[in-house]
């Protein structure tokens, strides 16, 4: 009898014991939160998504895809796009490169690394072009310098002002000399608006390297940058090794261009919109009064 009463005591005793928490882990969405890689800041996505990609913080202007640019930049609807289906044929057979670019296309939507079209700025129609570093590191190659040369061809042949935004790692190295040859292409075609009295604007994104910068986008006739972007031919380490010197800590940033006079203004991109629809309006009035 004494026996099943401790049993029972045990029992109740053992029931009554505090039971340890179970802890359950929290997931949370990978894209409820954006963290600045430059001030290390966090904020929500949706917040940072509002500021057109720009940290609260710190003003840093994280990189867009071509299509986001576009919303951005051109009035609602107004964007008809040229050469939309052209891709690459492998001019010198890399390995490996056709399955490349298709994994890419179906990654990103995009045939190449440039989306050309016409559009309205604020009511100016304007022919623009836009590189999309998703893709390959928006690295000019065929398809980029081919379409990039048409849509300077088509705003030459309509009298019309044109809007490059940049952002390139340079020259595709998986098609060698061909991708070379449209620094050359490339610039003629500008040479050739220019030679028109047009207007060509270059935009320059993050980053803004190699065989690019070498070409068309150093040739606009009023050249800005946004805020802190990397604008340069060579790496620093590169240039460092070749004259033995060490370099600014600013070197090839959007900054030190335009103190050495390379870019002409910095623009934020909350007002890059209003300010490449004043300059177009500017030109327009020019072009009247001749």
């Amino acid at each position: 009898m004494l026996e099943d009463l401790f049993k029972i005591v045990k029992t109740r005793f053992n029931d009554d014991e505090v039971k340890p928490e179970v802890k359950t882990k929290v997931e949370i969405p990978s894209d409820l939160m954006f963290k600045c890689p430059r001030c290390q800041n966090v904020c929500f996505q949706e917040e940072f998504d509002k500021l057109n990609k720009v940290c609260p913080v710190c003003n840093y202007h994280s990189r867009l895809s071509a299509r986001q640019r576009l919303d951005i930049t051109t009035d609602k609807g107004s964007f008809v796009e040229y050469d939309a289906d052209m891709v690459s044929k492998n001019p010198i057979d890399f390995p490996e490169y056709n399955e490349k670019q298709e994994e890419l296309r179906k990654k990103t939507g995009l045939k190449d690394a440039i989306v050309t079209g016409v559009a309205t700025i604020r009511g100016i129609k304007c022919v623009i072009a836009v590189m999309d570093s998703r893709f390959m590191m928006a690295s000019m190659g065929s398809v980029v310098g081919e379409k990039l040369s048409r849509a300077f061809e088509k705003a030459t042949a309509q009298s019309l002002p044109i809007i490059v935004f940049t952002a390139s790692g340079g020259a595709r190295m998986q098609e060698g000399i061909v991708s070379l040859m449209q620094m050359a292409k490339t610039s003629g075609a500008v040479a050739r608006h220019a030679e028109k009295g047009l207007l060509y604007i270059t935009v320059m994104t993050d980053p803004t390297t190699g065989g690019v910068t070498a070409s068309f986008a150093s040739l606009g006739d009023i050249i800005i940058a946004e805020p802190k972007v990397l604008i340069g031919f060579a790496g620093r380490r590169v240039i460092e090794g070749t004259i033995k010197q060490r370099l600014p800590d600013d070197f090839q940033s959007a900054e030190f261009m335009l103190k050495n006079g390379f870019v002409d203004m910095i623009v934020e991109r909350k007002t890059l919109r209003r300010t490449i629809a004043h300059l177009l309006k500017l030109h327009n009035s020019d072009r009247r009064a001749i």
